[in-house]
């Protein structure tokens, strides 16, 4: 009686907080970050519910006798010590930030309750200075240098994005810095038992884990001894491959040579704070303006040089997609397409703020995207867009070299200290081209491009990508159209989706000569696409899994290699594994389809990131494999009444990959904690990816414990349960970035 009190209490509590924790996360959207972690996360309340929650779990298990199998006891006794560590920091921990002015002097800091916590030393900053990526204004590292003085002697100190300092128990953190660049913010935590704590779990955690999956009683090798007689089948399918068409129809606007303009594409251009081939401006001037890389058979630099060299053809060419109806009505179109002229009328300009706020426009989304359509398409036309000049400015320390480098427009106004003769070719070089367009002398247009490049190179030395990374840039634009691929395996998953279940409810197996067949195509995709996250990789410097776009394709990859391994034993894995690839795909081509390839932002530019990210996406995958396989075992059941050893057999498949997954998605979380912790100085800020993340991990963990839940004894409970479960990925994904925001938000 005294097991079933424990059990309920533990596992009731458990719930009770779940409920809480998403309901906090909705909360804090309406009433802000302030009001839940006062009445919520930092309340004694929810520090008495997880304190009880862990003591009657262990009482339960020790109650049970799971001492016996000392893996499956040491993993929960290792979420003890980090709840264990968690209650020590927040109630002796202290977090707080202080604040530096170059040659002051602070001996104190402010705690996050806006208490003054005063310091047994001093601070001293000696100088601050951003760092900046080669040849571009993006932050590459943010740099404090300071002394620390106590008891009479000076310890010199340095204080970086991902690089802190530590004196005793204080840790400091680069946080932010002043305007004029003489002052930093450095972020101050004291917590000198409660991290000790905490990792001590973390590491408990990696080698438990460890231990349960390679011990030969766990349930786990129970489980995989008794799938090993499974086998897997497949569908014969042929992938369709999308071939563009080269050739530019008739009576559009005119344009260079499908040659010429690729040649201007290899200019060097400065745009969204790197230096990068011009083509990668025009193909994302492309995809914002049209809404795909090309225009009728056009490529995306003779879009671009168009609208440049033929202003007045392309100013009539209906190539401006409009996605709201309201906008449309404003311009007066019938279709989804603009161009330029629309938006000027005999009034002026029909989008202006005066006009929108008397029509009481309600898409003001809209209103603003079609505005910022047509600054783009002004600006490519008038020459701003077209930074191609580089020129070196003499600074100070604060940009940590002699000069930085700025690049010029042809509209931006020339610097004065500019010398006449470089002067004369940024003013006069693209008007000679201009000329030579006009004459069609595109042998000469193609020298010009050529002395420019010449110039660009001698001004920029030293700063320009390397050779390697500028034509990986290139190879990248031409390859990197995911869309159709995404859509043929989406229906080549859906069509052996379909053809899966009908052998199952058929009681027979596919053909081994389909399921090589499939098993090709999913190793091309797989190579397909490990070569476009590799040349992404080479083209942004660092691993490919900073943005949403990148870890929706770092998910597809998974998603792939996956269905690979899995193909033999788990007959829906190839089904599977197209649909998610096929998914993960088109997710990753939203917005605007392709996210441009930005500077590394200092706070990512840690190795814990790629591994935190891989982890999280893996183990995803294996979560929507488990979601889908339990959509197939409901519809078999809902086709086949005598179904219970395949309904069974399904059921076994889900819990062998559930149980990697909880594990990875544990292992994923803790090392964004460890990223969390050196970047920021808290290794847990309740954030709502976080905690939706936290969220995830203990709902699907309930399906691992069916000798105390029994329900999950029961395969139409347990399918249902692990395709219900899966709302709480996606709102762990989506949800959070395009609804909740937060730290973590990718939107």
């Amino acid at each position: 009686m005294a097991k079933k009190h424990l059990r309920n209490l533990s596992f009731g509590l458990l719930g009770m907080l779940l409920v809480v924790l998403m309901a906090a996360t909705c909360v804090e959207k309406v009433w802000g970050t302030g009001w839940v972690v006062r009445y919520v996360y930092g309340a004694s309340w929810f520090a008495v519910c997880w304190a009880v929650t862990a003591v009657t779990a262990i009482l339960y298990l020790i109650g049970r006798r799971v001492q016996k199998h000392r893996a499956t006891f040491c993993l929960h006794l290792s979420f003890a010590v980090i709840l264990l560590g968690a209650l020590v920091t927040h109630v002796w921990g202290v977090q707080g930030k202080i604040h530096l002015r170059k040659g002051g002097t602070e001996s104190s800091f402010i705690a996050s309750d806006g208490r003054v916590v005063p310091l047994p030393f001093a601070l001293v900053l000696d100088d601050f200075r951003v760092e900046y990526y080669p040849g571009t204004s993006a932050p590459s590292d943010f740099v404090s240098r300071f002394a620390l003085v106590a008891n009479g002697e000076r310890q010199e100190a340095v204080v970086s994005m991902n690089r802190i300092f530590r004196y005793g128990p204080y840790r400091f953190y680069q946080s932010a810095y002043d305007a004029d660049g003489q002052g930093a913010t450095l972020s101050v935590a004291c917590d000198p038992w409660g991290i000790g704590i905490t990792y001590a779990g973390y590491l408990a955690l990696l080698f438990s884990g460890l231990m349960f999956f390679f011990s030969p009683h766990s349930t786990f090798r129970q489980l995989l001894r008794s799938a090993r007689g499974m086998r897997g089948a497949g569908l014969a399918a042929v992938l369709l491959l999308s071939v563009p068409s080269v050739r530019a129809q008739e009576g559009l606007p005119r344009v260079l040579p499908r040659e010429t303009a690729a040649v201007m594409g290899e200019m060097y251009v400065y745009y969204r704070d790197r230096i990068c081939p011009l083509q990668t401006l025009a193909r994302d001037f492309t995809v914002k303006l049209y809404g795909k890389p090309e225009y009728k058979g056009l490529s995306a630099e003779q879009v671009l040089t168009g609208w440049f060299f033929y202003y007045d053809d392309w100013k009539t060419e209906p190539c401006i997609r409009v996605k709201s109806r309201e906008v449309r009505r404003l311009l007066g179109i019938g279709g989804s397409y603009a161009c330029l002229q629309d938006f000027v009328g005999p009034e002026g300009y029909k989008l202006n703020a005066d006009r929108l706020a008397g029509a009481a426009v309600k898409d003001t989304h809209g209103a603003g995207e079609a505005n910022e359509k047509f600054s783009l398409v002004s600006a490519a036309a008038a020459g701003s867009l077209w930074k191609l000049f580089p020129y070196r400015v003499i600074c100070d320390t604060l940009h940590g070299g002699r000069y930085r480098l700025e690049w010029l427009s042809l509209a931006d106004r020339l610097p004065k200290d500019l010398s006449y003769e470089k002067g004369a070719f940024v003013r006069g070089v693209m008007n000679y081209v201009a000329e030579q367009v006009a004459r069609k002398d595109y042998a000469e247009v193609e020298r010009l491009v050529e002395k420019i490049r010449t110039y660009q190179r001698r001004e920029a030395a030293g700063m320009l990508p390397s050779d390697l990374r500028f034509r990986a840039e290139r190879l990248y634009n031409r390859l990197n159209n995911s869309l159709p691929l995404a859509v043929t395996l989406v229906l080549l998953g859906l069509g052996t989706f379909v053809y899966y279940v009908r052998c199952l409810i058929r009681c027979r197996q596919a053909g081994k000569s389909v399921g090589r067949g499939l098993t090709g195509v999913m190793g091309a995709v797989v190579c397909w696409l490990l070569v476009l996250m590799v040349l992404r990789g080479v083209v942004s410097g660092h691993l490919p899994m900073s943005n949403g776009h990148e870890t929706m394709h770092l998910l597809a990859v998974c998603a792939a290699v996956l269905t690979l391994c899995f193909r033999r034993r788990f007959p829906l894995a190839l089904p599977f594994g197209f649909l998610v690839c096929g998914l993960a795909l088109m997710v990753s081509m939203l917005g605007e389809r392709n996210p441009q390839i930005t500077p590394l932002m200092p706070v990512l530019a840690s190795p814990l990131l790629s591994i935190h990210v891989a982890v999280i996406m893996i183990a995803y995958a294996l979560l929507a494999f488990v979601m889908l396989n339990g959509v197939a075992a409901l519809l078999l059941g809902a086709m086949r009444k005598d179904c219970g050893d395949e309904m069974k057999q399904l059921q076994t498949v889900s819990r062998l990959m559930l149980y990697p997954a909880v594990f990875l998605l544990a292992a994923g979380i803790f090392v964004g904690a460890v990223w969390a912790n050196v970047s920021w100085g808290r290794y847990w800020g309740w954030d709502p990816k976080e905690v939706w993340a936290l969220v995830t991990m203990l709902v699907y963990a309930l399906a691992l414990h069916p000798a105390s839940l029994p329900w999950f004894r029961r395969p139409v409970f347990f399918h249902a349960f692990c395709v219900a479960a899966f709302l709480c990925v996606l709102a762990t994904y989506f949800g959070v970035n395009f609804l909740l925001g937060g730290m973590h938000s990718y939107a």
